[in-house]
């Protein structure tokens, strides 16, 4: 392209090519071979599109060195970094570029080592770190540092914006170069974060009590939301950190877009659910505003569902439903049957998605496994003008050693009841109390300042569904009480014993245990204590 090419414009004579994920590199290169592009390569990527039939130079041409120590060295050399660094329209550049030999390169494509997939496949030590990429951060930076000049890309996804520059324009714009910049360096942050990251959880493994000197926290863009929690607040979900199955891995199988308030509230149905064993029974969880309103396990997803939703079947109207197994075609039924925004389960028979495929509106996600319950990783929180940092909530009941503090101990039903009561109360925002029976919630209550409060709204909201249902008494009666925190006094407990509790499960530890011990006894209910917290904020 001649005198016509608009000031910006930069035509690419030369291509520098060194990717790890080879996803499209083969096409990408032809067309730029199609264009007359000289093509220049190292390693596995200069073997690939040799293969492909297509003419590539070694880096080794440009530097006139081999690789060595074992690749380690191979592009850190003013040979490359001055093809990409030297400013074309600046004569002293060009004139070192005369003096030393040294090609200009007008395209880096480059994809680092593959560091977050060798953590994440559970690599050794040794191989982790080598799996830290050294010459490609160094050619993306430098690259996206001279965008004036040069175009970098860290990914595949923009082959084609590339590929249209140039079939367009004869070469890729300013724009273009500008944002590809901004994702080499996010690339890289990301890809640096990552790798300090681990270092921290090797450090903390040595010493636990030891906190990270920094923290650096990336996402990618998985898609730009219409706005956050209320219209007037802009959002996006970017993915990042450690691979976990939910939101993060899911495919949406139907319905309209997710938004920012369905993405929050999915993740915690998800995570809740998974907190249920599904080789031990099927388990749904019903979620409104990121609580619990309804839990259940049954001998069948439907019938899960149906317990559940008899907890709080006004809260489930509009809300979010998780499974823990495979949705089937009895279980979509039941569910498409009221308002529902958001279906999630491991998988879906095709004749569930067809049943949920006719409501299209409704979103239906499968998430390829459940997340591991202990499992775990760090939960972040925004302040201003910094972060809370703290290691996942992996405490898991099953793992927990029960004391038996009362003079009667819980029967084997209770027993099995208050273990599902621990599991959900962990997921309910606190102060928090969920009454179960029979392997499912009957009595919720979430947020609130005082744990007496949350016992009263949970009784008051059991009663409502038992005259909603027609029932002559709340499922309350006969059920047992999860706290997830200690009863500062008694009178919390007391309410329990009155809405019908007959057994109960908290941590213990406040300086009153004494006396709701003995509240306990003079009810004659059971009380375990399990010396674990679940606070939720």
């Amino acid at each position: 392209m001649s005198g016509s090419t608009p000031a910006d414009i930069r035509p690419i004579a030369r291509a520098l090519l060194s990717v790890s994920d080879k996803t499209g590199l083969v096409p990408f290169a032809q067309a730029l071979a199609a264009k007359g592009i000289a093509l220049v390569s190292t390693g596995g990527t200069r073997k690939a599109l040799a293969e492909a039939g297509l003419e590539v130079s070694d880096v080794s041409d440009l530097t006139g060195f081999p690789e060595m120590m074992d690749g380690r060295v191979k592009t850190l050399h003013p040979g490359v970094h001055g093809g990409i660094l030297a400013i074309r329209d600046d004569a002293g550049h060009r004139a070192s570029m005369d003096e030393h030999g040294i090609l200009p390169i007008d395209l880096v494509v480059v994809n680092l080592y593959p560091f977050e997939a060798t953590v994440a496949r559970g690599a050794g030590y040794d191989d982790c770190v080598e799996n830290i990429d050294i010459g490609g951060p160094a050619m993306i930076r430098a690259a996206a540092k001279n965008h004036a000049d040069v175009a970098v890309v860290v990914d595949p996804a923009s082959y084609a914006t590339v590929l249209a520059d140039i079939e367009e324009k004869g070469g890729t714009s300013l724009a273009t170069r500008r944002k590809l910049a901004q994702l080499a360096y996010a690339r890289t942050a990301t890809y640096d974060g990552a790798i300090a990251a681990w270092f921290a959880e090797v450090e903390a493994k040595e010493n636990a009590e030891a906190a990270a000197e920094s923290r650096v926290f990336g996402g990618r863009l998985a898609e730009a939301l219409r706005y956050g929690e209320n219209p007037h607040q802009s959002a996006a979900f970017y993915v990042g950190g450690p691979a976990r199955p939910g939101v993060a891995t899911a495919r949406q199988l139907q319905g309209k877009a997710l938004s920012y308030n369905n993405l929050n509230d999915t993740d915690a149905a998800f995570e809740a659910v998974a907190e249920f064993d599904p080789a031990r029974a099927p388990a749904v969880v019903i979620v409104k505003h990121a609580n619990p309103c309804g839990v259940a396990e049954g001998e069948t997803l439907v019938e899960a569902y149906r317990k559940a939703l008899a907890c709080d079947p006004t809260s489930a109207f509009g809300g979010i439903v998780a499974l823990n197994r495979t949705l089937d075609a009895d279980a979509a039924r039941a569910i498409v049957d009221i308002f529902t925004e958001v279906i999630v389960a491991p998988d879906a028979t095709e004749e569930a998605a067809a049943i949920v495929g006719a409501k299209k509106n409704l979103r239906l996600l499968v998430t390829g496994g459940l997340p591991d319950p202990r499992g775990g990783g760090l939960a972040v929180k925004s302040l201003a003008g910094g972060y809370l940092v703290q290691s996942r909530d992996n405490a898991v009941v099953d793992h927990m050693a029960l004391k038996v503090v009362t003079k009667r101990a819980p029967t084997a039903k209770e027993l099995a009841d208050l273990a599902f009561a621990f599991r959900v109360v962990k997921h309910v925002k606190s102060n928090a109390i969920v009454y179960a029976k029979d392997l499912a919630t009957v009595g919720i209550g979430a947020g609130q300042m005082s744990r007496v409060d949350s016992a009263r709204i949970a009784a008051h909201k059991a009663r409502d569904a038992a005259e909603a249902a027609g029932n002559a008494e709340p499922l309350t009666r006969g059920s047992v009480v999860a706290s997830d925190a200690f009863f500062p006094f008694a009178d919390g407990l007391i309410t329990a014993i009155e809405a019908g509790a007959t057994a109960v499960i908290q941590p213990g530890g406040s300086i009153r245990d004494a006396d709701v011990i003995a509240a306990a006894d003079a009810a004659g209910i059971a009380m375990v204590f399990t010396g674990i917290r679940h606070f939720r904020h």
